[in-house]
This record gives structure tokens, sequence and C-alpha cells, in this order.
């Protein structure tokens, strides 16, 4: 639903962090508001704008210096910190105090940008749900958006709101629950194990969860034909609303619309160069996300394991040092090991067989829009879910399990490899993940499913200006 000239002009402002993963989809999703004729501002902390501002270039308006990106305007409010302030070290001081501070900050935000004009509706994320009291506190509608996998917004539901499985878990527990597969104790995301170390995270979800209706739409970065049976699941009890995947747009062959998202790591771009002299579906892409940090034994594993194989390889290594000593050397002909990659060029390079990957959401859908099959090698939050999505919901890849002392072998690494490039499987992985490649294109082409969402909030949003 495009304005119509003379109709009222619709403002919605969206709040979130500025982590990689829970910025650029509200920035995907915003942009899609902005094209549905909205105007839409993204207010972070002082903090994020300062690191949104260093990744990019901005645009200033002449009359009130307010930055802008691609449409969108970008406003910053304080989280009582100073910026030198070590926010990811101390997290959870730094979540429980910005749950105190933020509903604050918000509401002296939203008075002071729109005196004179009327707010129509704010979005936040899980991570910032404190934005809803706000939101109440001025009258207006919230919305939220949920950056994680459909299923684990059922799981979550099911854990806090209903108690549908127990607090305190065992490792040889098997949970049931409608519209998923059988999960173990294995499966469930991290931050419901007793061995959980990051208690306010728990505790942030305890209280979003809690008040989950004070929310009047949650929306989700996924799309209904790839989570079907957990979206429909929860129809009767808090819907979710698909409006993904928020990738970005030259995944979904919608090469005309330039992409939003923010890279706060400048990539390497000598690999798609090196991608070009390889053979089409040859190369393993290995990548485990800005956060993962793996053991020196499993990064061990990992390197004898592609030097085996002997197939090409690209290995996204963060930091100098982490590698074996002598293992670049020694494969210099055979891999290429960058610090950060442009992820979807690579992943929609037709040299890419399969991807390594701890199975951030991000990155996976990104894998599932490209239509590449996974290794998944989970760590923490939300991954071990995700993984089992990948091998039994998705069926379009291999998981890796740690052994006894919780390490990876270069043997189970390497048999995972070859059968996802010759295996048995082989020829349903590569099905399996080009049917829900067009099955995303579709979802976000006109009248597919996440556009009518998205429409469909849009007018929802208009009938209550």
């Amino acid at each position: 639903m495009e304005l119509n000239e003379g109709q009222e002009e619709i403002h919605v402002l969206m709040v979130t962090l500025t982590a990689q993963g829970h910025l650029n989809p509200m920035l995907r999703l915003a942009k899609r508001l902005v094209d549905e004729g909205l105007h839409v501002t993204l207010a972070t902390t002082q903090f994020g704008c300062h690191r949104i501002l260093k990744a990019v270039t901005t645009t200033t308006t002449t009359t009130d210096a307010t930055n802008f990106i691609s449409g969108i305007r970008l406003l910053s409010f304080p989280d009582g910190f100073n910026l030198d302030y070590d926010r990811g070290a101390n997290l959870d001081h730094y979540m429980d105090s910005l749950a105190k501070v933020g509903p604050f900050s918000l509401s002296n935000l939203i008075k002071q940008h729109y005196h004179h004009t009327k707010l129509s509706c704010i979005i936040s994320n899980p991570f910032v749900s404190w934005a809803v009291d706000a939101a109440l506190e001025n009258g207006i509608p919230c919305a939220m958006l949920w950056i994680q996998p459909c299923s684990l917004y059922a799981i979550y539901y099911r854990f806090y709101k209903l108690n549908q499985f127990p607090t305190t878990l065992i490792s040889n527990m098997i949970i049931e629950l409608p519209g998923l597969p059988l999960l173990h104790t294995e499966d469930l995301p991290s931050f419901l194990l007793p061995s959980n170390s990051f208690g306010g995270v728990f505790k942030l979800l305890s209280d979003m969860f809690e008040t989950i209706k004070k929310y009047k739409w949650v929306l989700a970065n996924s799309f209904f034909e790839l989570e079907k049976e957990a979206i429909e699941s929860m129809t009767e009890l808090c819907p979710i609303r698909p409006v993904g995947p928020l990738v970005p747009p030259s995944l979904l062959d919608q090469h005309q619309s330039p992409d939003v998202g923010i890279e706060m790591k400048k990539p390497d771009e000598t690999s798609l160069d090196w991608l070009n002299k390889q053979r089409p579906h040859s190369v393993i892409y290995v990548s485990f996300g800005s956060l993962a940090v793996l053991s020196a034994k499993t990064m061990e594993a990992i390197a004898t394991a592609l030097k085996n194989t002997k197939h090409p390889f690209l290995w996204v290594v963060k930091t100098a040092g982490q590698l074996p000593l002598g293992f670049e050397e020694e494969t210099k002909t055979q891999g290429l090991i960058i610090p950060w990659s442009l992820q979807t060029k690579v992943l929609a390079h037709p040299s890419i067989a399969c991807f390594i990957t701890h199975c951030g959401w991000n990155s996976m859908l990104e894998a599932l829009v490209a239509g590449v099959p996974m290794i998944a090698y989970p760590q923490w939050s939300d991954q071990p879910t995700n993984a089992k999505l990948v091998v039994d919901v998705f069926k379009v890849g291999l998981k890796l399990k740690p052994g006894p002392n919780g390490v990876i072998s270069n043997e189970d690494i390497e048999e995972c490899i070859n059968q996802m490039l010759s295996g048995p499987e082989f020829e349903g992985f590569k099905k399996n993940a080009a049917v829900l490649k067009q099955a995303a294109r579709e979802a976000v082409t006109s009248g597919g499913s996440s556009e009518r969402n998205i429409r469909l909030f849009v007018n929802e949003i208009a009938r209550r200006s």
C-alpha cells in the first residue's frame, strides 16, 4: 500500500542495538516500509550511532543536520555509559542497566522529535524489549521484530509463558512441542540450559515473554514456507507474522534494489576474484560469524580436515595466529584465508559447494536464500536449535557433533564434507536447498506470503493513524 497524495503521513520509529545481526534486519524492514511510503526513523544508543556512522557514509540534511541512511532517519539516545565503556565484556550489567535507563531515554527522544508529529508505531526487537513500555507510556502501539527463527519464538513462549517443559533440564531429556521436531537437551537454545552463563539474557527473555501481550504485532525475519508448522502452532497462542527473509535484495534476485545493510567490519574483496578461478560447486566456505571464538584444538581439527579433503576452501579467520603453524603455507594453492568476507556475495557465487557455519540466523538465512547446503557447528544462543532445523526440518545439511572431550575431530569433519559433496544424501541436500531458495524469492514478490504480511501491517498502521 503506497500512500496516496493527500493521505496523512505515517511515521514509524524503530529501536535496536547495533550488533550486526540485530541492526541489519531492522534496516531492511525499514527500507521496505519506506518503499511503502512510510516515514521511518531508526533510534539506537549514542554508542551505537557512533558505530554506524563510522561504518557508513551518510548524507546530512541542510535543515536539521539529521543523518539519513537510504531514506531512513537515524537518531540516538544515551545509554548511561561513556563511549569507551566495554559493553561486550560486561554484557549482563550493561543490559540490566539499559533496561532501567532505556525507557526514560526513549521517552525523551519521542517527546523531543515527535512533539508536533503523530507517531503511528514503534518497532523494537527482543533485546530492547523495554521499548514497549516507552511506547505504551506515550500511547503508541508497539510491534516486535523477532530476529531468530519462528521455531525459537515457539520454544521460548512455551518455556517462559506456558511452562511446558522443566526449567531444570537433564542431559538426556527429550522434549515434544507442537510444530517442532523432537528436541533433545542439546538442541535447545543455550540460554535455557543450566550451563548458561548469561543470566541477564535469560531474565530479559523471561520479562519479554511475560509481557508479550503488550505488543500489538509480532513480526519475524523468516518466511511462512520455511517454518509453516512452527508458525501455525502459535496461531491461537500469540501469532507471529513472518515478513522475511530480510537479506540483501541481490540474494532474492532483486538486483535493482540497493542493500541498506551495514558491514561493521571491512570485508576482504580479494576472495571474489579467487572464487572466479574455482570450478562450480567445488569450494568449501567456512565462517563462524563475528562473535564465536574457537579453541586451538578445534581450529587444528578444521585445518587438518580441510587439508586432507583436498577440496578448495575459503576460510574466514578473524584473528591472526589462530591457525596451526605452517598451515597457510602448506595450503596456499588449495585455499584462501581471509579476516572477513562479503558473505552474501560469497554464498551467491557459483563455485560454493557448502557452508560450514556456526548457525547464526542471519548466516543461515543467507545460505538458505542462496541455495547453499550447510554443515552445522553451533556454539550458543539460538544456534543449537538452528542446527536442528538445518538437519531435521529444512533437510539441507549435516551437524558436526563434538566428542566426549567437547572437541570435534578432523575425521568427523572430513566425513561430513565427503557426505555433503558426494555422499548418498548429496543430491537431496542440493534439491531441498534449491526448493527453499525459490520459496524465499516467491515469499517477497508481489502476492507472496511475506509481501502480503508487510502490506497487511502497513494497512493496519494506516487505519490507526
